[in-house]
């Protein structure tokens, strides 16, 4: 078996690797061009960004790529549309959009020939995404860092819906090494998306004290909160979680962000994921993969994507000497 290309719709992607899309300034323009200079998909986190920063973050990926750049939307924020609007205005090649369903987003891709990948975590999602015109789809499991849809493990979800569905199939969650990607291909899937391992690059522009959070974790440091969009979330242990366990955190009732759809305000999600990108670990969450403990490195993307391909090819190629 061979580490082969990734076909979304008309695009084509030399790795098989889809760096996500994580909010809130986690993944800019400068990591997305970097993983697309490499051959593999990069993607902008739009959610929480305002129309023209998103529309810059675009332009800024184009100065500095000629390779597949796309968008990751959350559907809960209340400028889903305008900022689906924006992207597709600066010619984005494809949106991801997770943490809810918009029916509405595969008529964007039909009118525009944008490539629609939603985040689905049940076989019913797949089928209904394939229906309505996906060009792919992104099988998140219980691994995956930030919001979740399933507390299913994301193998699990990818052996059922590679079964029933004929569309790309994108495994994410808990993927950090090659040994990984090698695992999920040959269980039919025909790429990977990976975050956490990519906030541990140079090219990140989350501060340094956000990146040695992952570098230091430990297994049990991976922890669910429950997230005022209404979903439960994957982070790491912190002062903030800390303070979050302990009802210490103020409610979100009077922050100055109008960003999601429903929100409880048990706590202001905008502030507290900006303040962990700009470093301030007493007010900011940190949200990672389950697996994100076994990072023990900030690397280059260059040399991230590298290590990547080697090590699946490495897996890969035992399978093919055996047959």
């Amino acid at each position: 078996m061979k580490l082969s290309d990734l076909r979304i719709g008309n695009l084509i992607a030399k790795v098989p690797i889809v760096q996500g899309g994580m909010a809130v300034r986690v993944s800019t323009a400068p990591l997305a061009a970097a993983v697309a200079n490499e051959g593999g998909i990069g993607l902008i986190a739009g959610s929480g960004l305002k129309v023209e920063e998103l529309k810059a973050e675009i332009r800024k990926a184009r100065e500095l790529s000629q390779g597949i750049i796309g968008v990751n939307i959350m559907v809960a924020v209340r400028e889903f549309k305008e900022l689906v609007d924006a992207a597709v205005s600066e010619g984005i090649d494809l949106i991801v959009a997770g943490a809810g369903f918009s029916r509405d987003l595969f008529t964007v891709g039909k009118e525009t020939g944008v490539e629609i990948v939603p985040i689905v975590s049940s076989v019913k999602l797949a089928k209904i995404s394939e229906k309505l015109g996906a060009s792919a789809i992104v099988v998140e499991g219980k691994e995956a860092g930030g919001h979740l849809g399933t507390d299913q493990p994301m193998k699990t979800l990818v052996e059922k819906i590679v079964k029933a569905v004929k569309i790309p199939v994108i495994a994410a969650g808990g993927i950090i090494d090659g040994k990984d990607i090698a695992e999920v291909l040959k269980l039919g899937a025909s790429g990977v998306q990976m975050g956490s391992r990519f906030v541990a690059s140079t090219e990140c522009e989350v501060d340094d004290s956000f990146k040695q959070t992952y570098i230091n974790a430990s297994k049990e440091d991976s922890v669910l909160i429950n997230s005022p969009v209404g979903l439960p979330g994957r982070a790491l242990k912190n002062e903030f979680f800390d303070r979050l366990s302990s009802n210490e955190v103020d409610t979100g009732k009077s922050c100055d962000y109008i960003c999601l759809k429903k929100c409880s305000h048990s706590f202001c999600i905008m502030d507290s994921l900006i303040k962990a990108q700009e470093g301030n670990m007493t007010h900011g969450l940190v949200f990672a993969g389950e697996r994100a403990h076994l990072i023990d490195k900030v690397l280059p993307v260059k040399e991230i994507i590298n290590n990547l391909v080697s090590e699946a090819r490495k897996y890969l190629g035992g399978e093919e000497e055996d047959e």
